[in-house]
């Protein structure tokens, strides 16, 4: 798969496993291909294009998909070990109030580069079924992850997961990496490792306020954004203020800060209620923004008062796991089971989401 923040394809070889509904999991191989200057543009340009340039990047993408996995497999001697791929492709427009949701990477060229069974479009049927087709994790979390209480992704976009009544939610918080790499950017760095310039900045607490009262923020779940609510809602907003990149660091740090505590906040008073005590759990964080500790330890002071411990597990975790439950996904299409939760997305129905490409020879 690849992210919104756009650092590279996420490749995974899992083992997935099930025994009497328990599921487990290996990541026997993975890697990060950085996008090169090409790609790189030509993804970031996508939503630009004319119809007939975006179909053929589609198709282009998805054979680039395809020898990427055949580099991957010859890199990590996988030949005839592979099942099936399952591709999410990387997200160009979204917009599920219209019923639609696109992932550019074509499955029949994927297919075809890689001669393997292929599961695509997995966001589409959950759309179509009126859902948001996001966050997509929440049912891998829930049958992978069962460990841990709350899940927050810190990736292009942030997104939370957690239980109600036994019934798993989940939404997109806020912009995340993608708005800190731009910052970042400007400061001449792809990414402000650490949370280092971000912990020299002041927070501007006019532009904090504006930001914090942005329309999506006041919306009820279940919700997902776009990638072009970071890039030409936020990001202006906060050039608008001609700040420092670390001023402007600091005080977008805060606002993710703010918007995950909030989220935290209500699913806390729907957990415990009037007069009960809350217990210590654990909070899973991963996607690239976990190597940011400016904003984990930030956020841990911001939610000690829930009794939630921030965990940061092992880095292939961290850097895989939305592509290792885009594995399990590919699984579960694969067994004609649910791969989606409508608590989570808000569609009419449970529904088997993917469409398959069977690049085999008969």
């Amino acid at each position: 798969m690849s992210g919104s923040s756009l650092d590279g394809l996420d490749l995974v070889f899992a083992a997935i496993h099930e025994n009497g509904g328990t599921w487990g999991f290996e990541i026997v191989a993975a890697d990060c291909y950085p996008y090169e200057g090409e790609w790189l543009e030509r993804l970031q340009q996508a939503t630009a294009l004319h119809a007939l340039d975006y179909q053929l990047l589609h198709v282009d993408y998805g054979h680039y998909l395809g020898q990427a996995v055949n580099r991957f497999i010859e890199e990590n001697s996988l030949h005839y070990q592979v099942a099936f791929i399952a591709s999410h492709g990387h997200t160009t427009f979204h917009v599920p109030h219209r019923r639609l949701t696109a992932q550019l990477g074509d499955g029949a060229a994927l297919a075809a580069e890689t001669g393997l069974p292929v599961i695509s479009d997995l966001r589409a049927l959950d759309v179509a079924f009126g859902g948001q087709g996001a966050p997509i994790v929440p049912l891998g979390e829930k049958l992978l992850l069962n460990d841990y209480d709350l899940f927050l992704n810190l990736g292009g976009i942030a997104n939370i997961s957690f239980n109600k009544a036994g019934e798993s939610i989940a939404f997109d918080v806020c912009p995340a990496n993608r708005v800190l790499n731009l910052i970042a950017n400007e400061a001449g760095k792809p990414y402000d490792a650490g949370g280092q310039l971000a912990a020299t900045g002041n927070v501007h607490y006019e532009l904090l306020k504006k930001l914090n009262n942005l329309g999506y923020y006041q919306e009820p779940y279940p919700k997902s954004l776009a990638n072009s609510f970071g890039v030409e809602v936020v990001y202006p907003l906060i050039r608008s203020f001609y700040l420092s990149p670390a001023d402007a660091l600091r005080t977008y740090a805060a606002h993710v800060v703010e918007q995950i505590k909030k989220a935290i906040s209500i699913q806390e008073h729907m957990r415990t209620g009037p007069g009960q005590t809350a217990t210590t759990r654990k909070l899973l964080v991963t996607g690239g923004g976990a190597f940011n500790s400016f904003v984990v330890n930030e956020l841990q002071a911001a939610i000690n008062e829930f009794s939630i411990e921030v965990v940061v597990p092992n880095e292939k975790l961290v850097q895989y796991k939305e592509a290792l439950i885009m594995a399990l996904l590919g699984v579960l299409r694969w067994r004609q089971e649910y791969t989606v939760l409508p608590s989570v997305t808000g569609a009419s129905r449970a529904s088997i989401g993917g469409a398959l490409w069977n690049g085999q020879e008969a």
